[in-house]
């Protein structure tokens, strides 16, 4: 009886163990395919029209959209994209150690928490959303698919998958469904008004809405046009959102 146990239980881990070889050999290809390919579909997509809400999503090129939105995102999202190598080590020390009244309050004020654009790409393309328990057992192939993509993609497709994969409304994902449901044109003609108001609905785009328009996107938007006239003309900025 005993053997039989050990037995069984060693098949298991045998499984499990080949398991997680299969899984982590596949995601590693897949994520060089999505280095040329766009996601076909991710786990928050799907939340779409599970949720109710559908999906509306129309991929689109690097050079198909405007420089405005590019930029807003670096402004409001993530200040330090050219310079860093995925993570914010600064702000998430800072948002370690900081007591909890105060790293709520430094949330509300600085629009979002110590998380990259290259952390939400990755969190967005290979793994899931939520918070609670999912959040901490999210972190360590959170942390393997943003350093990956730094290493593979380069800040520029980063930046194109980012901006085609988020969600910018209810069931709207990327920045071409966001603009033509907001404002009726592409996304490479939004202004950069119509690009901060959109970028403005992050992180929680369910909630703060564009249009019509939540008192969060009112008060945030022109902050961030603020902070894209601050960054504009800054040399590494602009090797990234230039055509």
């Amino acid at each position: 009886m005993a053997k039989s146990k050990k037995s069984g239980f060693r098949r298991f881990l045998r499984f499990t163990l080949r398991l997680i070889l299969f899984l982590f050999i596949s995601s590693t290809l897949y994520m060089v395919l999505c280095k040329w390919v766009m996601p076909p579909i991710t786990i928050t997509q799907l939340g779409g029209p599970l949720g109710g809400y559908g999906l509306s999503r129309d991929y689109v090129g690097w050079d198909e959209i405007s420089r405005n939105v590019k930029l807003a995102a670096i402004a409001s999202e993530d200040q330090l994209f050219s310079d860093h190598d995925g993570f914010d080590w600064k702000a998430i020390d800072k948002s370690l150690n900081a007591k909890p009244s105060k790293r709520k309050k430094k949330k509300r004020a600085a629009g979002a928490g110590a998380s990259t654009i290259s952390q939400q790409t990755a969190k967005n393309v290979f793994l899931w959303q939520g918070s609670g328990w999912g959040r901490y057992v999210r972190k360590v192939p959170e942390f393997y698919f943003t350093q990956l993509i730094e290493w593979t993609w380069g800040k520029r497709r980063i930046m194109e998958v980012y901006l085609n994969v988020i969600e910018m409304g209810p069931g709207v994902f990327g920045i071409e469904a966001a603009a033509q449901k907001y404002f009726h044109k592409h996304a490479k003609n939004l202004s950069r008004s119509e690009a901060a108001m959109i970028i403005a609905c992050l992180p929680n785009p369910k909630k703060f809405t564009v249009v019509p328009m939540s008192r969060r996107v009112q008060w945030r938007y022109p902050h961030i046009l603020n902070q894209m006239d601050h960054l504009e003309g800054d040399d590494d900025v602009e090797d990234i959102i230039n055509p």
